[in-house]
């Protein structure tokens, strides 16, 4: 593989991250097996492995920290929190104090003693971002972490964590990670293109469109999955549908699957740095591989921006952030008076 540079950390990545989050109880239960597709990954050059602390409650984290033994000097190893971790209400979000637990939790169920990148999950609008970074930065100063990124975070909130950390003398955001997908173009828009000026380096997660992209769901078919026995209610969408259906011939007419024509899209837009697979199984692993070094033509392109414009969404994507403006009625409507008694 290729290895490209991740923003401005020195850091060398390829073109392809391992996702984690099928690893454990919300995908594949099998340790042994998902050690295997591990090392497969890291035998075919992929370099970086992305967890969380709340892929399957720990799990996927203590899977890949056996799978790296022996190999971690040679992987730039990912990990994120802000999703809840028990039932306190303080074992969650981007607190100082949960910032601080999340990160040594992390390192003991991955038996290493520091991260190459730790990321903030999602935003969280109760902390305050300085608080959050000033927590990150004293993370890399004491050496367990050394460099720091967001996921899912609006344009203007990367501006404003930028702003923070100038002004206030703290480690900055130096990766983003965004949904992309042919169906969930948006971040061209604005995120990209933040990114690029701040010198952040991107790892796009969802670059199958949650599995749409697969081309295993089809209008007007039920396609068992093993989540849900039947086609995900996301999927029905008549929006998305409408573009899979397009591109079912495009791919044909090229040669190439559907998965392969989705992940080498992911990776010609030169504001990506590398795009999140997430393999349950090894035969689906060894399916993305083999598309690695596909390349899409101008001709191609072309006729994708045409079936889904740029920076456009062909429809949401359920799993992305939704900032409280949007989804909190009470912030999006004006309080009706009330009406005093005659």
């Amino acid at each position: 593989m290729k290895y490209r540079t991740l923003g401005r950390t020195g850091m060398n990545v390829s073109p392809y991250s391992l996702g984690a989050m099928m690893f454990g109880s919300m995908g594949n239960t099998d340790h042994d097996e998902s050690i295997r597709i591990i090392h497969r990954a890291l035998d075919a050059g992929i370099n970086v492995v992305d967890t969380a602390d709340v892929y399957s409650g720990g799990e996927s984290e203590v899977i890949v920290g056996k799978a790296l033994k022996g190999r971690r000097d040679d992987v730039v190893l990912a990990s994120k929190s802000y999703y809840p971790m028990g039932a306190d209400p303080n074992q969650r979000g981007n607190s100082r104090r949960w910032i601080i637990t999340a990160v040594e939790n992390s390192l003991r169920r991955l038996q290493t003693d520091h991260l190459d990148l730790y990321q903030v999950h999602r935003p969280d609008p109760t902390v305050d971002v300085e608080e959050t970074l000033s927590a990150l930065s004293d993370l890399i100063h004491s050496g367990k972490v050394r460099a720091i990124g967001a996921s899912s975070f609006p344009a203007s909130e990367i501006v404003e964590a930028q702003w923070v950390a100038e002004r206030r003398g703290l480690e900055r955001f130096r990766t983003e990670q965004p949904p992309y997908s042919i169906v969930n173009r948006s971040i061209e828009r604005e995120v990209l293109p933040v990114c690029r000026r701040h010198g952040m380096g991107t790892l796009v997660w969802s670059p199958l469109g949650q599995g749409l992209l697969t081309g295993r769901y089809r209008r007007g078919q039920q396609a068992d999955t093993h989540r849900s026995g039947g086609m995900p209610h996301h999927f029905s969408d008549e929006r998305k549908l409408d573009v899979v259906e397009q591109l079912v011939p495009l791919a044909e007419k090229a040669g190439l699957s559907m998965t392969h024509l989705a992940m080498a899209f992911a990776i010609a837009h030169p504001g990506v740095t590398s795009a999140i697979i997430g393999p349950r199984t090894m035969r689906q692993l060894d399916d993305l591989l083999a598309g690695a070094d596909v390349t899409l033509d101008d001709e191609i392109l072309d006729r994708i921006d045409e079936i889904a414009p740029p920076g456009t969404d062909a429809g949401p994507n359920d799993v992305s952030y939704t900032p409280p403006a949007v989804s909190d009625v009470d912030l999006r409507r004006r309080p009706v008076p009330e009406r005093s008694a005659a």
